[in-house]
């Protein structure tokens, strides 16, 4: 399946209180660059987020935002040092009973002693949070891919529609180089014919002029090759694994062909054609430029 280089993709979802939100942008580029921006406390993840995008992507520059949200987390915990409060009780026990004084001591009193009280933040579940993010990633991953499959089937109906187009000026040439060969004959032996107006004009020699004439302008190899490179353009672009680099050296040779055939034209009506079929051939490379 053609897919483009260019999309994006979201997904939401929760570990814990965490909230999550995964974003995927791409644009073009002949490999695979993938950057993640992660808040920091959580940068220990995005090796397993690089790793995952590699498995769904091949090529294109790809963006990942990740946006982790804890307002809702109860991030704090407060715990007793019942050694030390024992000993604070203790200790208040036996000034009440030492100086037989009234033993008011409250939990809150107690709580407001140094060191009863310990303050400390929660400490997330990193192997938790990996799992949960790494699930919410695919999502965004799927939604990514399939904007970007859509994006996919356009460019290939339209490079399809070209190589069509360039398949039927191909035919065109091959009709219209034979063609040339006999033009070129007649109007040899034209002028062969003023120029030499009294003596008689040697037929073989004519021939002959014109079988070099043939030789050099023959275009049937490359437009034969032509061929089979439109053929192979159309398997590509049924092939399920990205073709995009393999377009590319296609491509190449799409305009090595026409180049030669441009040069072997000498008939006017041939070199609008080849200039036709090389404008075509452009569009197909800006486009291919778009896929995976």
């Amino acid at each position: 399946m053609v897919k483009s280089m260019t999309g994006y993709g979201s997904a939401t979802g929760v570990s814990g209180k965490l909230k999550i939100t995964v974003e995927l942008r791409s644009v073009n580029n002949r490999f695979l660059d993938c950057s993640v921006r992660i808040p920091r406390v959580y940068t220990a993840l995005e090796d397993k987020i690089k790793a995952e995008v590699q498995k769904a992507i091949s090529r294109g520059k790809v963006d990942v935002f990740v946006t982790i949200d804890s307002s809702e987390a109860e991030d704090v915990l407060i715990s007793v040092n019942e050694s030390v409060a024992d000993a604070y009780v203790a200790a208040v026990n036996a000034l009440s009973a030492r100086y037989k004084i009234a033993n008011d001591l409250t939990a809150l009193s107690l709580a407001r002693m140094p060191d009863v009280l310990t303050v400390s933040k929660e400490e997330t579940d990193m192997e938790a949070l990996a799992r949960d993010l790494l699930e919410i990633l695919k999502a965004a991953l799927s939604d990514f891919n399939a904007m970007r499959a859509i994006e996919g089937e356009k460019l290939r109906a339209d490079v399809l529609s070209r190589a069509c187009e360039i398949e039927r000026m191909v035919g065109t040439v091959e009709e219209r180089s034979p063609a040339t060969v006999s033009e070129y004959r007649e109007k040899l032996l034209k002028r062969m014919r003023e120029a030499l107006d009294s003596i008689q004009i040697d037929e073989q020699r004519i021939l002959t002029e014109a079988a070099i004439f043939a030789d050099k302008t023959a275009v049937a190899e490359e437009t034969v090759r032509l061929r089979s490179h439109i053929s192979q353009l159309r398997s590509l672009m049924e092939a399920k694994e990205p073709v995009g680099r393999k377009l590319d050296f296609l491509i190449q040779e799409f305009n090595r062909e026409a180049n030669t055939i441009g040069s072997k034209c000498n008939d006017l009506e041939l070199q609008h054609t080849v200039v036709d079929i090389k404008s075509e051939i452009e569009k197909i490379r800006e486009q291919i430029q778009n896929i995976e």
